[in-house]
């Protein structure tokens, strides 16, 4: 159970949160949500122990076994699977204690370490560690290889595997899908949707929290609110009380009324094809999110092309790679004003190859490309954020990188264009190095949409943007009227946007006969294949076996977790009880002599609620040490 009572935190001078009181209960999975810059962060850092309240109290129980993702990774030449292994810090402590058993020769302190380092899963720890590795898109020959032969992303997602091998009671993420694909994505979510213990993660794939949380924090202007069920519950909770304002309320009849004529030109124009119904139902779900979303700061529109060719790209049977290494082969396309394509595939597949070939920064090695005379390609991709000058201003990238219609506009009209992106004010005059990611991410959008491109390319343009940008952009993309083509792993993006999926796998790249749902259902079958076919019969019924006991263990905790929550949520009552008892004896008038019965029920009634707190809490904490006895053994 972690605790915040009358929390204030800051970073600096400046006022992240302020009296903020909630509880989160054991077992829990916890979304924390808001604006880029409000405290997310800061409050995890508070849970691990890295910040301190600045007012107020925070606690948690000192025997929780705590795991969370490093933000830095040493590069070390440790081997990969061993860095993953580290995160089983008892087991490896275990390790430790055996082989200096061994030279002490102490035969029976041996016998019983070697009894706990079977217990604690340690003859399957190599395979366990493996699995996860394999899971966030690793190959076995990576396992081998040393941590400091990866590149920055491959780092994360060591780090996440690190955190997962921990046998943990709580986990802190911090926006995990960053640097995954949507097969790792999968993964995870179904990773953590069997996770036994309590989650408090920052994400800004509304999809995923849908899918793995059941309880939202969040945070805006200093304050923390808490909402049951899952992040679509929190946005129809928050829309019903921005409705209470009522330019609010008015707002959100614009962008209703805007989102119903959308649906309705899409709903005219789509067939009966599993994707197209998949879309309009999408849609259709923006169209309830969107009063949401009335108060964002994000608004923008990606400017129309100044001319739409028809076709404007066709490829055919073209194969790439890269030396002499081919990664695709035989691909044809034809794209269209109005084509909206996302890319579907694992890791490595060639998605990103094949948006490089399609942008024409990578050359075919056969087949035929023909481009129409107005073709103006917008490119987005990760390592344009790495190309920005940072010692320039968002304005002088616009500027420079703009072409002609930069240098026509006046300074005016590039600043009330920046400021759709989120760079207002003196925001735009402000050198770029220390931007976040997501600011990056927002200025390299930005510039790609100032060139009105007529074939928009993106690949993962959502990392490290926040949910109400990936809104925004949602929104801009529908309203594009050219063409769209689209790797992501931000289904909700995905629904949204594509009319069309394309599998990219063994090298080819054919239409997918499915809407997303099959293609999580692809993909995992696709996985359990695999594994099937790696197993030995003796590790396919040791396979059985473990789950047969961790069954027969989750018999066994499972009534004390469910008597622990209930007895959480008994304390959680009472204390709202006894705190409006104790508001109600800070009021002068209750000491009235005409007030002197209502006093004496108050009077009473806080003798009785301690009392039963007092009982509540020696119960939880018997119920408490019952189960990490049996965690324990």
């Amino acid at each position: 159970m972690l605790s915040f009572s009358s929390l204030s935190l800051r970073r600096g001078t400046r006022l992240l949160i302020s009296d903020a009181t909630f509880t989160i209960y054991r077992g829990e999975k916890v979304g924390i949500v808001g604006a880029n810059g409000t405290g997310k962060s800061s409050l995890l850092a508070l849970v691990y122990g890295e910040l301190q309240p600045d007012a107020g109290s925070f606690e948690r129980p000192s025997q929780l076994v705590l795991a969370h993702v490093a933000q830095e990774l040493e590069a070390t030449d440790r081997a990969a699977l061993d860095f993953v292994m580290d995160g089983d810090e008892e087991l490896r402590a275990t390790e430790s204690a055996i082989a200096q058993a061994e030279a002490r020769d102490a035969g029976v302190a041996l016998g019983e370490l070697h009894a706990k380092y079977a217990a604690l899963g340690g003859y399957d720890a190599r395979s366990r560690a493996g699995k996860l590795m394999h899971g966030l898109g690793f190959s076995a020959e990576d396992e081998s290889r040393p941590v400091n032969a990866f590149s920055g992303g491959w780092r994360v997602r060591l780090n996440v595997a690190q955190a997962l091998m921990c046998r943990s009671d709580l986990l802190l993420l911090d926006e995990p899908t960053n640097h995954l694909d949507l097969d790792a994505v999968i993964w995870l979510e179904e990773w953590l949707r069997n996770y036994p213990g309590t989650l408090l993660m920052i994400a800004h794939d509304r999809e995923f929290l849908d899918r793995t949380v059941n309880r939202i924090v969040h945070i805006e202007n200093g304050k923390v609110l808490t909402y049951s069920g899952n992040y679509s519950a929190f946005e129809e909770q928050r829309a019903a009380q921005l409705a209470q304002h009522q330019a609010m309320f008015e707002r959100q009849q614009r962008e209703i009324r805007h989102m119903m004529d959308f649906v309705e030109r899409f709903r005219a124009q789509a067939t009966k094809a599993r994707q197209a119904q998949s879309r309009l139902k999408a849609l259709e779900r923006m169209q309830r999110i969107a009063p949401a979303h009335v108060d964002s700061q994000f608004e923008f529109t990606f400017l129309a092309p100044e001319k739409l060719p028809r076709p404007l790209l066709t490829i055919e049977q073209q194969s790439a790679g890269y030396g002499e290494r081919i990664v695709l082969r035989s691909v044809s396309m034809t794209i269209a004003p109005g084509s909206r394509i996302a890319l579907l595939g694992r890791n490595g597949a060639g998605k990103s190859t094949l948006m490089k070939l399609l942008a024409g920064e990578l050359a075919a090695f056969e087949g035929k490309r023909a481009e129409a005379r107005d073709l103006r390609i917008g490119y987005f991709a990760q390592h344009q954020l790495e190309q920005l000058n940072i010692e320039d201003t968002p304005l002088g990238h616009v500027r420079r990188h703009g072409g002609e219609a930069a240098t026509r506009a006046t300074e005016q009209e590039l600043r009330t264009f920046l400021g759709s992106f989120g760079f207002s004010g003196d925001r735009v005059f402000e050198p770029i190095g220390p931007f976040s990611g997501g600011e990056k991410a927002r200025l390299v959008l930005a510039l790609v949409s100032f060139l009105r491109p007529n074939l928009l390319l993106l690949d993962e343009p959502t990392n490290h943007l926040d949910l109400e940008m990936r809104q925004a952009l949602a929104v801009a993309l529908q309203d594009f009227e050219a063409a769209v083509v689209l790797v992501s792993h931000d289904r909700h993006l995905l629904r949204a946007v594509a009319d069309e999926l394309l599998l990219v796998d063994g090298g080819r790249a054919t239409a997918f006969d499915g809407d997303l749902d099959d293609y999580a259902r692809w993909f995992t079958i696709r996985e359990q294949a695999a594994q099937s076919e790696t197993e030995t019969p003796s590790s396919a019924d040791a396979r059985k076996q473990r789950k047969r006991e961790e069954a027969e263990r989750r018999n066994r905790l499972s009534p004390l977790r469910s008597e622990i929550t209930k007895l959480e949520k008994q304390m959680e009552r009472l204390h709202a009880e006894l705190s409006e008892i104790e508001d109600a004896l800070a009021s002068p008038s209750i000491y009235d002599h005409s007030a002197k019965a209502q006093l004496q029920e108050l009077l009473h009634n806080q003798a009785r609620l301690k009392r039963e707190l007092e009982s509540t809490e020696a119960a939880w904490l018997e119920s408490s040490e019952k189960l990490e006895a049996l965690q324990a053994q």
